[in-house]
């Protein structure tokens, strides 16, 4: 198996649509093109605002012909992957309903999960009494996510995912079913922000006329690892992205000021 990593994020210098779409890519051949995504950004165009900027336009600004194989939310970061052409896209798009493909996410969570590792496997549904948002249900879509616990603080944990199907907000959802939702997450969280304060408590000092901004105001969640069959090669890939500066940078306040 190869594995391949990237480093930190660059902007293309080519095209219009490339100039506001923040990501790199990991990896490029004639049938696929890997990236790591940026938070902030739009996988593929919005359904109502279709000329917000996004990855696949810009994509297609490169490449031309660029066909979508999965997306990740607008706030979430990480690793995803394109098809260059019509085989490539069906058979990576087989290896996706089939569940071959191995998708692992690092986020941070609100509280200390009970059990060092488990599954998660309740159904997932759209919520009736609030657009956007879903919901756990024994009705929904079969639904199962997979985690372990990588990292523990007093009030926080990083728990790596393992999604084993592909439902709209699986983890956010399931993490809140478990009890632990994001520790940012508009609509799953008791928090939309993370604050230095959060962590520093007394030890926090500001001007009395200064007002304290935000360390974090997206959802914390990273798609870092990301496992397939090459289309036309057919040997396994997998590619790894490192967590991106704002979310590294809560990391080591907790590490500071928030460690058991």
């Amino acid at each position: 198996m190869r594995i391949f990593a990237n480093s930190k994020y660059i902007k293309f210098p080519f095209g219009l649509m490339s100039k506001l779409v923040n990501f790199s890519i990991i990896h490029e051949d004639k049938d696929i093109v890997v990236i790591n995504k940026s938070s902030h950004v739009l996988s593929i165009p919005d359904r109502y605002k279709p000329d917000l900027a996004n990855v696949y336009m810009a994509l297609r600004e490169k490449y031309g012909d660029i066909y979508v194989v999965h997306r990740l939310d607008k706030d979430t970061s990480g690793i995803m992957v394109f098809a260059r052409n019509e085989e490539a896209h069906r058979n990576l798009s087989k290896q996706f309903e089939e569940r071959s493909t191995e998708k692992k996410y690092l986020a941070l969570v609100l509280g200390v999960p009970h059990e060092n590792e488990g599954l998660i496997d309740i159904g997932i549904d759209a919520n009736p009494s609030k657009a956007g948002q879903m919901i756990c249900t024994k009705n929904g879509k079969p639904s199962q996510t997979e985690y372990q616990l990588k990292e523990v603080f007093k009030n926080y944990a990083l728990v790596e995912c393992k999604i084993l199907t592909g439902r709209t907000h699986q983890i956010r959802v399931h993490m809140k079913y478990l009890g632990f939702p994001m520790a940012v997450d508009p609509f799953y969280s008791p928090k939309s922000a993370l604050f230095l304060s959060d962590f520093k408590k007394k030890k926090f000092k500001i001007g009395k006329y200064d007002e304290e901004q935000p360390m974090l105001s997206r959802v914390p969640l990273h798609s870092y690892s990301l496992q397939f069959c090459h289309p036309s090669k057919g040997e396994k890939v997998s590619y790894q992205a490192e967590l991106p500066k704002d979310f590294e940078a809560v990391l080591s306040q907790l590490r500071k000021w928030n460690a058991i």
